[in-house]
């Protein structure tokens, strides 16, 4: 089986690079039900599609695709307020910090290089915003189905 360049690169890259979990809410500002956060819209992010692996019938999923995006987020960028309620992701920061605004955190996680996170469950919602005055690089692996994928138009 040959696998695109891409995808061996990234893998080099994730088996290369040190490997945190990313920053966390604070115990004493950690919520057991999640809170309504702003809905914000995307500021200032690049997204490219690096690899998909269509999984569909895998161990009995439906028409699933398993995707890994890098994400380029601007000086002062939003990646908009969404949810993780039915599409498992992790996100790794590749360069930069950022901040994540989650529903089930009273304050700011901050998320450094070298870092990762899952994103995942009932209630998950979120949105990130750069405050570092820097361009931030992501790399984000998700489940989606077909109609998930992006649109020629959010590459």
């Amino acid at each position: 089986m040959r696998l695109p360049l891409t995808t061996l690169g990234l893998a080099a890259l994730l088996l290369a690079a040190p490997s945190a979990f990313a920053g966390t809410c604070p115990k004493d500002k950690t919520l057991t039900v999640a809170r309504d956060i702003p809905l914000r819209d995307s500021v200032s992010v690049k997204r490219q599609t690096l690899a998909i692996v269509d999984i569909t019938g895998w161990r009995g999923t439906s028409d699933l695709r398993l995707r890994t995006r890098k994400l380029t987020v601007g000086k002062g960028g939003i990646v908009p307020t969404h949810e993780h309620h039915d599409r498992p992701s992790i996100v790794y920061v590749l360069s930069g910090e950022i901040y994540e605004h989650s529903a089930f955190c009273s304050v700011p996680i901050l998320h450094k290089t070298g870092e990762w996170t899952p994103e995942f469950g009932p209630g998950h919602a979120h949105w990130w915003e750069n405050k570092s005055g820097k361009t931030v690089v992501l790399l984000s692996s998700d489940v989606v189905p077909p109609e998930g994928l992006d649109k020629p138009e959010d590459m």
